[in-house]
């Protein structure tokens, strides 16, 4: 099921959930909204963000927030008719029975338009903030994947090295030889790793109590390779948190420092981002205004579960961010703000169909999800669930980076008679959601 294609430990597995698509790479034919003349003959220059007003339709709630411009192919300025089609689609998601919905769409320059609607708690019937911070699930795979890619860069870390290399004697079990497994293996799901996850996910009341304890990196780890290798390295694609656990441990092994200092020195400060962050040991509380996020409890009721220990989600899906400013970090992973013109190209190109796990029309990069537009042409971004948060973003081909965050998982509020069927609609109006926002519907 779709929503389940990113990390949240609350979806249900209901049989084909999780299948294996056998490896079969697709040629990228998207550009990035990258055009270095264009901005030189502008003016602009890449990591140099012209400030701007962003534009208030917060319903109920209104507030300016300053946003910065972000350098890329000229597109036009969100227009008044696409801002209230923001409105609208994030009114029919709470509608459609998520408790808020916050949604950002920015255009290559960094003019924006932003939204919150609908209850930010259940409680108080207190309304959401405006560009409040939300738990980004696995959406944190693109910013340890552009740590990753910057080290490829430096000469530290070799994409097609075996893990081995740089984790000797450490990723090995039943079928599992880390000699065999490669950087990129890790960075686009086709190792084989199995899935560490699932061990604590066999109910909710089990998910909830798991998180609200610190699990460390190694443990989690240890749990996957207690179980036997899924398939062969480079012989099928699988989408696997455990990948990006062990890209994790990569990262503070190379570096020798905690992989939430070096998103933070490598990206967060470098995009002057002040809402963006992987929590510490223990931190169980977000830092800044945010909406609560539920769960469905045992019950059948929404509760609140803002405050959780995503260490169990780590570099697989622990972070933090806002609609406004996950926005300028998928605009900036592409406009050469992070990343050489190669390494976007590398992110992209050889990309594997994804569709029986993350839903049709789908294929998956260096930690990157490409998806078909409905207007024509690839939108690039990844998506994210965890407890009590999901989010659907991507970048479009003219640079334009659109975000809807909802306060819960799709399941949640989902008809749990026909949970499957009921699951991926909630799911898709979403994904419809961002699809209209970068179609400049």
């Amino acid at each position: 099921m779709p929503w389940a294609g990113v990390f949240g430990l609350l979806a249900r597995d209901t049989g084909g959930m999780g299948k294996a698509e056998k490896f079969s790479p697709i040629r990228s034919d998207v550009t990035t909204p990258e055009n270095p003349e264009a901005l030189e003959a502008a003016g602009a220059r890449p990591g140099h963000r012209r400030s701007v007003v962003w534009r208030v339709l917060a319903v109920p709630v209104v507030a300016a927030i300053a946003l910065g411009a972000a350098g890329g192919a000229a597109s036009a300025a969100p227009s008044k008719g696409e801002a209230e089609s923001l409105k609208a689609r994030a009114q029919g998601l709470v509608e459609a029975g998520y408790p808020a919905a916050l949604a950002a769409v920015s255009d290559s320059k960094g003019e924006s338009a932003g939204v919150a609607v609908g209850k930010g708690n259940l409680e108080t019937g207190q309304a959401p903030p405006m560009d409040g911070e939300v738990r980004v699930g696995s959406n944190t795979k693109t910013f340890v994947a552009v740590v990753v890619m910057q080290m490829v860069q430096e000469g530290k870390v070799g994409l097609d090295e075996p893990i081995e290399t740089y984790l000797p004697g450490l990723i090995k079990g039943e079928g599992i030889d880390g000699s065999k497994i490669t950087v990129r293996q890790l960075l686009q799901h086709t190792s084989g790793l199995p899935e560490y996850a699932d061990t604590y996910r066999s109910s909710n009341a089990e998910v909830i109590e798991n998180m609200q304890h610190y699990v460390p990196p190694r443990d989690l780890l240890d749990t996957a390779l207690g179980k036997p290798a899924a398939f062969e390295p480079g012989t099928q694609w699988k989408y696997t948190n455990t990948n990006y656990i062990v890209l994790g441990i990569l990262i503070e092994r190379v570096s020798q420092r905690p992989v939430g200092e070096q998103i933070d020195q490598r990206i967060v400060k470098k995009l002057g981002l002040s809402h963006t962050y992987l929590p510490g040991n223990g931190e169980k509380k977000l830092h800044g205004p945010h909406p609560q996020g539920y769960y469905l409890s045992a019950e059948g009721k929404l509760e609140d579960m803002t405050d959780l220990d995503t260490s169990l989600a780590w570099a697989a899906g622990g972070m933090v961010s806002t609609p406004s400013e996950l926005n300028t970090f998928f605009q900036a992973v592409f406009d050469g703000r992070l990343l050489t013109q190669a390494s976007i190209d590398e992110m992209k190109n050889g990309a594997v169909d994804a569709s029986s796990h993350l839903g049709s029309g789908r294929v998956y990069g260096l930690g990157l999800v490409g998806t078909s537009l409905t207007c024509g042409g690839t939108s690039w971004g990844h998506g994210g669930d965890i407890d009590g948060y999901h989010t659907g973003n991507a970048v479009g081909p003219d640079g334009t980076a659109a975000i809807f965050a909802v306060t819960a998982a799709p399941a949640a509020i989902a008809d749990q008679s026909n949970l499957e069927s009921s699951a991926k609609e909630k799911y898709q109006l979403v994904e419809d959601a961002v699809d209209a926002a970068l179609c400049h519907k």
